[in-house]
């Protein structure tokens, strides 16, 4: 099996009436194009946008030579309507399993232990980007699966050991189960704008705390208290109202948090920069300040419900992504990336805050569990076989972990 290989650009193959074209670049591809097609998916997120995926590009961060190599896909039907796109997506052929928050670390293992290469591999995902959404952008469920089954069949023409859809959404897994792909589970914890009694939006966040068990709402009060009285104060600063100033501190507090973790970030400042002049209306950044002195920060995604230059949808979703403090308070990571948000959501009418994958803690402050799914295809049989049993034990145990935490609703009148 080769090693990591450059993608293929201006290949077309035509199968059953489509043709598929592959681009080594998101630059290649039409963006007002690429844009309208994802408008159209059940859940359209900012991190799928164009100018996202380019971004990631341009900036040194998701290339060929940092194990991101890009392979743009897209499908047209033959006939007189050619022209039109009914499909796309991109998959990343990997050399190594960094930044994919689904992992599979052990099946790489077990290959080399076998003599035999895992990588390339193709992955169908957003770099550094656990939040799912619609990755097979299909005008119908029909182009969809011959999307689907078309990059299969060129990743096992391109030798690679395997493809992974990750936190895809409900089309894309029904897809990818049609097309033989095996199915995995792991869990995320989202809040919902929702009154579990009333089902009405929360009128402010002294009406979310009321909805809590007594415990739950003390223990919230308290940490909030502990940095109010450390003097911290937070400022919600929307992305199109940030200054250079704003992005280059955010940017210091979050590379700070990656090398105390051992580990260079990876997204560039370059990267957000792109952020600032192409995507500004779908950031808002929660500033604490001590003294008139900034010390912490986190930067909250969004997808509006609608406005120029974002992806429209039907209800507006923000995503907690990145943290960093430049100093210790006692709690203050909660409230920059909890607390600080959900308030934020409630007084701007956002229906939903994902927090992300990990952390049984975020329960306490109503993240509820969720299942987020991801799809895998491994070209060789036996290899296959064996994940197959092991996503069967895997599953098991999550279905057990949901139900456990399912009993431990933090609300006072259930979930």
């Amino acid at each position: 099996m080769p090693t990591q290989q450059s993608s293929p650009s201006g290949n077309t193959e035509t199968s059953s009436g489509y043709t598929l074209e592959l681009h080594d670049s998101a630059l290649k591809v039409n963006a007002q194009e690429w844009d309208a097609l994802l408008h159209a998916q059940s859940n359209p997120t900012p991190f799928m946008r164009h100018a996202y995926l380019a971004a990631l590009e341009s900036s040194g961060s998701a290339t060929a030579q940092t194990g991101w190599a890009p392979v743009f896909f897209t499908l047209r039907e033959d006939g007189d309507d050619a022209n039109a796109l009914i499909g796309a997506c991109v998959l990343y052929v990997k050399s190594h399993s960094y930044g994919e928050y689904v992992f599979d670390w052990a099946w790489a293992d077990a290959y080399q232990r076998h003599g035999l290469q895992y990588y390339p591999k193709g992955v169908l995902a957003v770099p550094f980007t656990p939040v799912p959404g619609t990755r097979l952008l299909a005008a119908n469920a029909t182009a969809r699966a011959a999307m689907l089954q078309a990059l299969i069949d060129w990743a096992r023409e391109a030798e690679l050991s395997s493809v992974h859809l990750l936190f895809a959404e409900e089309e894309d897994v029904t897809a990818a189960r049609q097309a033989g792909m095996m199915l995995r589970h792991t869990v995320q914890f989202h809040w919902q704008n929702r009154h579990p009694v009333t089902g009405e939006p929360y009128r402010d966040f002294d009406d979310f705390l009321a909805s809590l068990h007594q415990d739950k709402r003390k223990k919230i009060r308290q940490e909030r208290r502990r940095v109010h009285d450390a003097g911290v104060r937070f400022r919600a600063i929307p992305g199109a109202q940030m200054s250079n100033a704003d992005w280059d501190f955010f940017y210091a507090c979050y590379e700070r948090t990656y090398l105390e973790h051992g580990n260079a970030p990876y997204l560039s400042r370059d990267f957000f920069q792109h952020m600032q002049s192409g995507m500004p209306a779908n950031w808002v950044l929660f500033l604490a300040e001590r003294d008139n002195r900034a010390i912490a920060c986190s930067l909250v995604a969004l997808r509006p419900v609608d406005g120029p230059g974002d992806t429209p949808a039907t209800e507006a979703i923000a995503y907690g992504r990145y943290w960093g403090a430049l100093e210790r308070v006692d709690q203050l990571h909660f409230e920059a990336c909890y607390y600080q948000p959900l308030q934020w959501c409630i007084a701007n009418g956002v229906a939903r805050f994902e927090g992300g994958a990990q952390g049984q803690h975020k329960m306490a402050r109503a993240l509820l569990p969720v299942q987020a799914t991801s799809a895998h295809w491994l070209a060789h049989p036996a290899f296959a076989e064996a994940v197959e049993r092991f996503l069967e034990r895997e599953g098991q145990g999550i279905d057990a972990y949901m139900s456990e935490l399912n009993e431990r609703s933090p609300f006072r009148h259930g979930t």
